[in-house]
Parts: C-alpha cells; sequence; structure tokens
C-alpha cells in the first residue's frame, strides 16, 4: 500500500471529487498516476488558490481517501474547470474536515521528507499525486485526526461552485 498527497487545484475539481467518490487525471503521463492501485492512502490537498482567493486561504489537507480502483482510461473525458480528464479510479472519501478548516501544510513542510527541499516546496505541488514515505503519512495522520470528521457531516459545508448548464462525464449538470 502506497500513500500520496492529491493536489487539487479548483474549487470546482474540489467539488466534483468530494460529491462523486472519484478522481480524474489529465494526459499528461504521470508514473505517480499510473502506481495508483486500489487500498492507496490519499491525503486531499487543496492548493491555496483552489477557492479562488490566494490571499485569505491557505493550502490545506482536507481530508482523506482510500483508492477503490486502479486509474484507467475513461470512455469519455471529463472536463472540470475548463482542463480535460482522461483517466481516473475510483475513491472512497473516510473522512474530511469542514470547510475552511484543514491542515495547513505550509507549516509543516520542513518535517516532511516528500519535501526535500522545503524553501522551495510549492515546486512539489506541480501533479496530481505526490508519494508520502510512510514517517509522513503518520506525521500527517496523527496532525490531521483532531480536525476531520465523517464526510457526510463535512460534505455540506462545502461551497458548491455554479455547474448548472456544463456537462461533466457526457451529461447535464442539474
Amino acid at each position: 500500500m502506497n500513500a500520496y498527497l492529491v493536489i487539487l487545484g479548483h474549487r470546482e475539481a474540489i467539488s466534483w471529487v468530494l460529491r462523486e467518490q472519484r478522481m480524474a487525471f489529465p494526459a499528461t503521463p504521470r508514473a505517480a498516476v499510473a502506481a495508483l492501485a486500489p487500498q492507496d492512502r490519499l491525503f486531499l490537498y487543496a492548493t491555496r488558490g483552489a477557492w479562488l482567493n490566494p490571499t485569505r486561504d491557505r493550502g490545506r489537507i482536507i481530508g482523506t481517501a482510500m483508492a477503490r480502483s486502479a486509474v484507467r482510461t475513461l470512455d469519455a473525458p471529463i472536463e472540470i474547470a475548463d482542463r480535460t480528464f482522461v483517466s481516473g479510479c475510483d475513491l472512497r472519501i473516510d473522512s474530511l474536515a469542514p470547510y475552511p478548516s484543514g491542515l495547513e501544510l505550509q507549516p509543516i513542510v520542513e518535517q516532511l521528507s516528500a519535501f526535500p527541499k522545503p524553501e522551495a516546496w510549492a515546486i512539489y505541488l506541480r501533479r496530481a499525486l505526490l508519494v508520502l514515505p510512510p514517517p509522513d503519512v503518520d506525521l500527517l495522520d496523527r496532525l490531521l485526526k483532531p480536525l476531520l470528521t465523517a464526510r457526510p457531516q463535512a460534505l455540506p459545508t462545502y461551497p458548491s461552485p455554479p455547474l448548472q448548464g456544463k456537462r461533466v462525464k457526457g451529461r447535464d449538470v442539474t
């Protein structure tokens, strides 16, 4: 079993992932995406700019999930926030921090070996998945646990971006 930080950079993507319990990936090949397997642990990270107000918001780990399937090519690409995604997997979101809380990442970057150059930590977030070594997982679990609640309780606290009239996975969103 591996563990990853899932980097979510837009509120529409976050809304879709949290509600659908699915993850989608762009066509850019990445080894971590190809390696993602059922039962892998995922820490859901909302970037500082994800809520479209980076001067107010902080990048936070907002929840935990488990991959329920391997990444596979989608029958039809999905378009979310003007980006096209061609592959994806199913998730089981275990817990969420109520919006707008979560574990702020920047103050603990120096403690995480997934960021070998902490002074340039943001560069590691320019991908969909970042591999987390076991000691990082232990630290994140310990710091995140008091902030989390069950998905059904926290989900209504998240803003729902306007999706009316858009098409997701070949169907109208209502």
